[in-house]
């Protein structure tokens, strides 16, 4: 079954912002969502694990950990890794008609690719594509029952919008292949996509269950709007992040 099936159930949509109490709220322009693919059975990766950990800490950058299946087979099955990942990270490569599926890759703001053990090339690419992406601000609201997302009206832009349940830090103890006898720690670990809808530019909102998406040690969301669709993505329109209570 689909997660967009899955979860259609009870995602809510509404054209009206909710005013909540006691509520986690998140509601900023960053600057970048970056997307770092990576894999616990790549000797290359602990570098950029450790990087994006420390981007993490930068409240201007939506940074996410979405690790990958398909180094598996070199004697070590990755334990955070999700087959949605994979399928997007290829989605990136075809949408930019180039062969560029590796770990570790950071994708910056659904735009460029970069090493994510590079710094550097990171702020680079966010630099670059300023003036394509994150242009649409977004609200998300935490509290203990549920999520609220809200997006204004913005008339020149159209994309999807979708929901990705977070574990902030996760400690991992890797017993075989490349990288066996380490421990490391990945942060804002993608867990789990919703697809809350289609977004055509008119302000809209909408609500998510929180028991629905708090499993697998979820404590965070981020929310991201982008354009093009979940096959051929396009530049990062808007995003923002919160913590679960």
């Amino acid at each position: 079954m689909s997660l967009i099936r899955l979860f259609g159930s009870f995602v809510v949509a509404s054209a009206a912002s909710l005013s909540l109490t006691g509520a986690a709220h998140a509601q900023s322009q960053p600057r970048a969502v970056v997307e770092l693919y990576t894999s616990q059975g790549c000797s290359s990766c602990p570098a950029a694990d450790k990087l994006l950990g420390e981007l993490a800490q930068d409240s201007s950058i939506v940074a996410l950990t979405l690790p990958v299946d398909y180094w598996d087979y070199l004697g070590w099955k990755d334990t955070l890794a999700n087959p949605r990942h994979t399928a997007r990270q290829r989605a990136y490569s075809h949408a930019r008609g180039d062969r560029e599926v590796y770990t570790p890759q950071v994708v910056v703001n659904g735009k460029l690719h970069v090493l994510g053990s590079d710094r550097s090339a990171i702020e680079q690419a966010i630099a670059r594509t300023r003036d394509q992406a994150m242009t649409v601000p977004v609200t998300l609201t935490a509290t203990a029952d549920h999520l609220t997302v809200s997006i204004p009206e913005t008339e020149s832009a159209r994309g999807e919008v979708w929901l990705c349940a977070l574990t902030k830090s996760i400690p991992v103890a890797i017993r075989r292949g490349e990288n066996s006898g380490r421990q490391v720690t990945y942060s804002n670990v993608g867990r789990r996509w919703v697809k809350l809808g289609d977004w055509n530019g008119k302000a809209a909102s909408w609500t998510v269950p929180a028991d629905r998406i708090k499993d697998m040690g979820v404590d965070a969301a981020a929310v991201m709007v982008q354009s093009g669709t979940s096959d051929k993505p396009g530049p990062m329109l808007g995003a923002a992040l919160a913590n679960l209570r």
